[in-house]
């Protein structure tokens, strides 16, 4: 897909890197990635990738935006409170970047529409804040074998990996997560807090995992949990394989 001369330079620091070149810019612009959530994890994922130019982009969440949501969720506004998330989100990618088409899915994704939603788009990352929610994402990308980038966060702390279960027997999320978790082992951000930063992390990651399997750039973190302590400053690796 041909780059425009303003798009040449806007992403000429990708031009210029090795790896990436181009060619690697072409295959961004020709790429759609879906976002389910416009919230902590989404908008730095949104944030990243309207700047780095991903050509289609859908965001999809059914909420509106509130004051408490400023302290992490940066690509909305003070003035924006009240007004729905993936409104605010599109306002936010039409001024970072023209280039890039936004799809505003203002709906809260299950089991019923999640296909439909999913079909259109060649990656999937996950940035909702509830378990059952990133467990039906997770089973609707592997039946449309979709590529998943899922992260999570809590209090301090953060996790990422990326499921492409549909391929060489890759480990599903049922793998990682056999069992749902209690209430007290993952508690709501309403209840037990969240340090704003932690978000910017972690979706900063995803975006950087979606960038490097979009232009085929180094090894995705399939098979592999990516566990970061916010107190401590610390990255661990959890591998994980398929049950059966």
């Amino acid at each position: 897909m041909a780059l425009s001369r303003a798009e040449i330079t806007r992403y000429q620091r990708h031009i210029v890197l090795k790896n990436v070149g181009g060619a690697g810019q072409q295959k961004l612009k020709a790429a759609k990635v879906l976002i389910i959530g416009a919230g902590g994890l989404g908008s730095p994922v949104i944030a990243y990738l309207v700047a780095a130019g991903i050509g289609t982009i859908g965001v999809v969440d059914d909420d509106v935006v509130s004051l408490s949501n400023l302290q992490r969720q940066i690509v909305h506004r003070t003035g924006d409170e009240g007004i729905e998330k993936v409104g605010s989100a599109k306002r936010f990618a039409q001024e970072l970047n023209p280039h890039v088409q936004f799809d505003a899915i203002n709906k809260r994704l299950d089991d019923q529409n999640g296909a439909a939603i999913i079909a259109p788009f060649d990656l999937v990352i996950d940035g909702s804040d509830n378990f059952d929610t990133r467990a039906s994402v997770a089973k609707l990308c592997e039946q449309a074998q979709k590529p998943l980038i899922a992260g999570a966060v809590s209090l301090f702390d953060g996790t990422l990996t990326v499921f492409k279960p549909y391929e060489d027997n890759n480990p599903r999320f049922v793998d990682l997560y056999p069992t749902r978790p209690t209430p007290e082992q993952l508690p709501s951000c309403e209840e037990a807090g969240i340090l704003g930063p932690i978000t910017g992390v972690i979706g900063g990651l995803q975006a950087m995992e979606a960038v490097k399997m979009i232009t085929n750039v180094g090894e995705p973190l399939v098979g592999r949990l990516m566990i970061y302590d916010g107190r401590d400053a610390r990255f661990r690796e959890m591998k994980y394989r398929r049950a059966s």
